[in-house]
């Protein structure tokens, strides 16, 4: 493929003449030029016009990478039918992904895609992402990798003059989560975290009503994210036949800064169950539970202290101690210096969760579907009036939630699901992951970025790569 190093315009890189489709295919992986160095000063890219196409890659493209970003934004199915009635004015420009597989098939989307649409531009998949950061023409990456890669890949798309879309979670430990926020800070691009629920209406619904002062001060607040997968959850994953180290995948890349460990296909398949990969279902689910709860009581504080209970005594039992390492049931505590605080719970083995509520001192939001009550708590009933509104828009909508990133890039604002809801969450999960894996109630320190423990007396360093394997 050709990596697009000279600071062609983008009026020429839409006119290039295109490869053919089979020529495209056959060249994936045969990549042979060296990546440029990455430059040490930020690249400062010029503000999109409001109706300028936005330019997009993409990397890593398996399930979410693929099925999420790769195929919403280009809007093509694999039939080459549009997935979706939103109007993006967005072009995918290239993939990446270590799995040739999915290289192969990440190519032939985008390919049918620049076909659909009759334009000049071609399209490449890569190995190395190193080649779509030093495309001058893109604008935008989505990072939809295993988590342990955000970090590295998000600040370099940052310092390359990229704005990012980044799956959640945000990252896999606390450190790195600042790591891209100071980056961002800096650089004042766009980031958002890929959870579609930061665009739902319902819950920018209820930030203005919280702002307004509606419901009081803010006393708790609470959600659930529960599924039932009696096989285990993840294990739906197919292990493919195709993947074999050292010729459709270099297993040592995919590790990146994980403890070196033998060749596994689950492992590649189903990380989702594995310590050294994520944080399980707290990375995974509840993620869609706390930037949802962030952003609806206003996002401006980090958590004060957090404790996660969990375990997977049914697994255990039914599946084998082996299978997995990550807990398939757990509750989630946070207490906020303003005194507000946050209970979650997440489970794999029952579906029965807790209602949406954020409880104020002189009111009460209940959430359902895509309408939100308020109810005046007792004392309070001659001041605050109850009301309930009902068909709130957007609702829970992957293609919405790409849209509000790139209107935010071509307006210059501030994205649903930016970095400093991101970096909070972030900070939650983190928290909640060594508190359960430890046993430690955890608290956080804003001013300096630490932990400790008893009472917040007892720093404790944050855990990363290697410290519990």
């Amino acid at each position: 493929m050709k990596q697009f190093a000279d600071q062609t315009t983008r009026r020429d890189f839409l006119k290039k003449s295109t490869l053919g489709a089979a020529a495209a295919v056959a060249a994936v992986g045969s990549v042979t030029r060296p990546v440029s160095a990455r430059a040490k000063a930020p690249v400062v890219r010029p503000v999109l016009g409001a109706n300028d196409v936005v330019v997009a890659g993409f990397i890593g493209v398996g399930g979410q990478g693929y099925n999420s970003h790769l195929l919403n934004v280009t809007n093509v199915d694999n039939e080459g039918k549009p997935r979706h009635n939103i109007q993006l004015n967005a072009i995918g420009a290239a993939a990446c992904d270590l799995y040739s597989v999915r290289q192969d098939r990440a190519l032939k989307s985008l390919e049918m895609a620049r076909q659909a649409a009759g334009r000049e531009a071609a399209v490449s998949a890569h190995e190395d992402y190193r080649y779509i950061l030093d495309n001058p023409d893109i604008d935008a990456i989505f990072i939809g990798t295993v988590d342990h890669w955000h970090t590295k890949i998000a600040v370099e798309a940052l310092d390359a003059g990229k704005h990012v879309y980044c799956e959640k979670p945000m990252t896999r430990y606390l450190g790195e989560a600042f790591e891209i926020y100071d980056k961002v800070k800096e650089t004042g691009l766009k980031f958002q975290v890929g959870s579609q629920f930061c665009s739902e209406g319902k819950w920018h619904h209820a930030a203005k009503m919280i702002a307004e002062g509606r419901i009081g001060p803010l006393v708790l607040a609470q959600d659930s994210y529960h599924r039932n997968s009696p096989n285990g959850e993840w294990n739906y994953y197919r292990i493919e036949d195709e993947l074999e180290a050292g010729k459709t995948i270099d297993w040592a890349k995919w590790l990146g800064p994980v403890t070196e460990r033998p060749f596994n296909k689950e492992h590649f398949h189903r990380w989702r169950k594995y310590y050294p990969y994520c944080a399980g279902i707290l990375g995974d689910l509840l993620a869609h539970r706390i930037h949802p709860l962030l952003i609806a009581t206003g996002a401006n504080e980090f958590p004060m202290r957090v404790c996660s209970v969990g375990n997977k005594r049914i697994m255990d039992a039914n599946v084998g101690p082996d299978d997995r390492d990550v807990t398939e049931n757990c509750q989630l505590l946070v207490e906020f210096p303003s005194g507000m605080c946050m209970m979650i719970t997440g489970c794999s083995v029952n579906e029965q969760g807790l209602n949406q509520v954020i409880r104020g001192h002189e009111g009460t939001l209940y959430f359902s579907g895509s309408s939100v009550e308020l109810r005046p708590e007792r004392p309070f009933a001659d001041l605050v009036d109850q009301e309930r509104e009902e068909n709130i828009t957007p609702g829970v909508s992957i293609p919405v939630h790409i849209s509000d990133f790139f209107e935010a890039i071509r307006d210059d604002r501030e994205p649903n699901g930016n970095i400093d809801v991101a970096v909070r969450c972030q900070v939650i999960i983190s928290m909640a992951e060594q508190s359960e894996r430890t046993g430690e109630m955890l608290y956080f320190d804003e001013a300096t970025r630490t932990l400790s423990t008893g009472g917040g007396k007892n720093p404790v360093d944050a855990i990363t790569y290697g410290t519990l394997d």
